[in-house]
């Protein structure tokens, strides 16, 4: 994680809003992080980070979703497997949808893993694209919000104190690195959380 994320720092620096979009497709949390305590230093505009990041995630959002309209089951016995996305937690969110397919595909937004088998379950099912696109925007918004600030405050820290102290940048990124691991810890809970509460849900009724 510590060299991936020193990666793309290189990377964004050196290539900026060119590379940015089809980066945030790919990993949108390190890389609006990232992006964003390098637009608190003042190589980016953080509205644009912010923008790009809602951007993204919306692509890789409408992505799984056209892969699951178009090739269904296939894709998940295929190439879904390698991304986590089993048959069975697809099954199991299928069923959601036809109570709760907008709260649905908000509430998994941050999470990992589940998020791919939702989308890709929303297009199996042929949920109502623009109902889809408007949950996963909402969601979307919330979720870049939270990501820009925590790495704008992180630039922030960094841009104030190094003047004070020669070694505080090291620190700064680490503690961004440090967070995007418990980032990704905490969405992977939350995924488990969802499915626990839908369980429960289901064999209450």
């Amino acid at each position: 994680m510590l060299e991936l994320g020193q990666d793309i720092f290189q990377f964004l620096h050196q290539y900026g809003y060119f590379v940015m979009l089809p980066l945030m497709v790919i990993e949108g949390p390190v890389v609006t992080i990232i992006a964003a305590m390098l637009a608190s230093l003042g190589a980016f505009n953080v509205f644009a980070v912010f923008g790009f990041s809602v951007l993204g995630d919306l692509i890789g959002d409408v992505i799984f979703y056209s892969l699951g309209w178009k090739f269904g089951m296939e894709f998940v016995r295929g190439f879904g497997k390698y991304l986590g996305i089993t048959e069975s937690l697809v099954l199991k969110m299928e069923k959601y949808f036809a109570r709760h397919g907008g709260k649905t595909i908000f509430a998994v937004k941050s999470t990992t893993g589940l998020c791919w088998a939702t989308f890709t379950a929303a297009g199996i099912v042929k949920m109502d694209f623009k109902k889809f696109l408007k949950y996963s925007f909402y969601g979307g918004l919330v979720w870049s919000a939270l990501l820009v600030a925590l790495g704008y405050f992180y630039g922030y820290l960094w841009r104030e104190i190094k003047t004070y102290i020669e070694w505080i940048g090291y620190v700064i990124f680490f503690a961004g690195i440090a967070t995007i691991v418990i980032v990704n810890i905490w969405k992977g809970r939350e995924a488990k959380r969802i499915l626990a509460e839908k369980n429960n849900a289901e064999e209450n009724e």
